[in-house]
């Protein structure tokens, strides 16, 4: 069995590669990144060192690397005859990803087993995302291509800090993982993936995730920002910041109860692992690293307005939402482009504008008044 991953990263090497490699595939890593690409094919082996309570250190073996951007005829090759396509570049990467696993689908034997495709990335329905693209550029193509591939929506979540210097491609990461998969698109041939779960309905999951994991690491991040506090772990060692991160994903906790009908001690319980690992103190994790492009995170469908936008419109409560969204706001960090734009759009748009641009909002929905006040709070400060 053969997978290829897009995204040699620390994500790719550390947690989706590592369990492809325990579920027997020869592993194909394919990357833009040519020194990395370099380091990974100089190399017959890697370790996943997991620090924390439980943690163990994994070996990786059989696999190699490909630079997709000087050899993308070999990529395309790989993914003709493989198995497995993951990705784990982010979102809007998906568009360049797209033409090679086309390129792919119409070299492939139309009598082989379909490409079992898994897009592994940090946004809702991401696999449909990357389909999309491909069936766009395929055009009228499409229609028989379809049966060669299936596409299944994932949820991922593991904690991959900024690598300590000197380790090569080995990759430090948290035990904990959960990788959630999209049963049905595979009928009776799901992909082997030890660790993974494979469930019918995935949307609670993503969201679950999504809500509380992304939303509580980015709060962390911003409020310790704000206070001065370099690390994510010593700033949930702050009663003040754990307080408003534990009042955030109270709020999102609500919000999946009433839509997802999720049991609320379930998401108490849940909750209180998430800060349990954010607090790990092995995991040199910094809120610069957690809090980078704020204004990807302060988009409409992202970790602080998809969920304070739903529960606004049930008449749940956001404060501390929007109390962390007034911490992304200040974050400012000169290296970060991201940074650099918001803060320089803090002083140039008034409000209402900035609240419209980076949020997504519409100017009557029961969320705008409340982050236009928060824009206006940050805007006053500068």
């Amino acid at each position: 069995m053969k997978a290829v991953h897009f995204g040699a990263g620390n994500i790719g090497r550390g947690f989706v590669g590592l369990l492809l490699h325990e579920g027997g595939y020869d592993l194909v890593f394919s990357d833009v990144a040519a020194p990395l690409v370099d380091a990974i094919n100089a190399v017959d082996s890697y370790t996943v060192h997991e620090v924390g309570a439980g943690g163990r250190d994994r070996v990786v073996t059989g696999f190699r690397a490909i630079n997709s951007q000087t050899d993308a005829e070999a990529v395309v090759d790989e993914i003709a005859s493989a198995n497995v396509v993951t990705t784990a570049v982010g979102p809007t990467i998906l568009k360049i990803v797209a033409p090679h696993i086309l390129a792919a689908l119409v070299l492939r034997d139309p009598s082989a087993p379909p490409l079992q495709v898994m897009a592994c990335e940090n946004a809702i329905n991401a696999t449909d995302l990357l389909r999309d693209e491909i069936m766009a550029q395929a055009g009228e193509a499409w229609d028989a291509l379809s049966a060669r591939a299936v596409f299944a929506n994932t949820a991922v979540d593991r904690i991959v800090p900024a690598q300590p210097e000197g380790g090569g491609v080995d990759v430090t990461v948290e035990p904990f993982f959960e990788w959630a998969i999209e049963r049905p698109p595979f009928g009776d041939d799901p992909p082997t993936i030890p660790g993974a779960h494979f469930v019918d309905d995935l949307a609670p999951y993503i969201e679950r995730k999504l809500f509380t994991v992304n939303t509580g690491h980015a709060t962390t991040a911003y409020f310790g920002a704000q206070a001065g506090i370099e690390r994510i772990s010593d700033a949930l060692a702050d009663d003040a910041i754990a307080e408003k991160v534990a009042a955030a994903l109270e709020e999102t906790s609500a919000l999946l109860a009433a839509k997802h009908g999720l049991d609320p001690a379930d998401l108490a319980a849940y909750r209180a692992t998430i800060l349990e690992r954010f607090r790990n103190p092995a995991l040199p994790d910094t809120v610069w690293r957690v809090g980078r492009q704020p204004l990807r995170k302060l988009s409409r469908h992202e970790r602080f307005v998809g969920p304070a936008a739903e529960a606004a419109e049930r008449d749940l409560g956001v404060d501390a939402l929007v109390a962390a969204m007034g911490a992304a706001l200040a974050f400012d960090d000169p290296e970060d482009p991201q940074s650099v734009d918001l803060q320089r759009m803090l002083r140039e748009k008034d409000a209402a504008t900035l609240t419209a641009e980076v949020t997504g909002l519409e100017s009557q929905h029961p969320l705008f008044a409340r982050v236009e006040a928060a824009v206006a709070a940050r805007q006053s400060a500068l």
